[in-house]
């Protein structure tokens, strides 16, 4: 179902009863598709199985020796720009 934005924000608890037992519902702003308030459970489904942000940046290539010793080597202290 679609609402306009004001029906949402004057009807929200229905909006949110009508997603947990229809399903998806439409949000629009000036006849534009502008949001879609979905159940929790459908939410998790939608989101099963994704990796989160976490996961994408320890899932991120192996260091090989060769890289890990050139991090471990480089200088401790500021290369440039840095007046103490």
């Amino acid at each position: 179902m679609e609402w306009q934005l004001q029906d949402a924000k004057n009807q929200f608890s229905k909006v949110v009863q009508k997603a947990r037992h229809e399903g998806p519902q439409i949000v629009t702003l000036r006849g534009e598709r502008t949001a879609v308030v979905l159940s929790a459970r459908d939410y998790d489904v939608l989101r099963a199985g994704r990796p989160t942000l976490v996961d994408d940046l320890l899932g991120g290539p192996a260091w090989d020796d060769e890289l890990a010793e050139a991090v471990e080597v480089r200088p401790k202290s500021p290369s440039r720009g840095v007046a103490f």
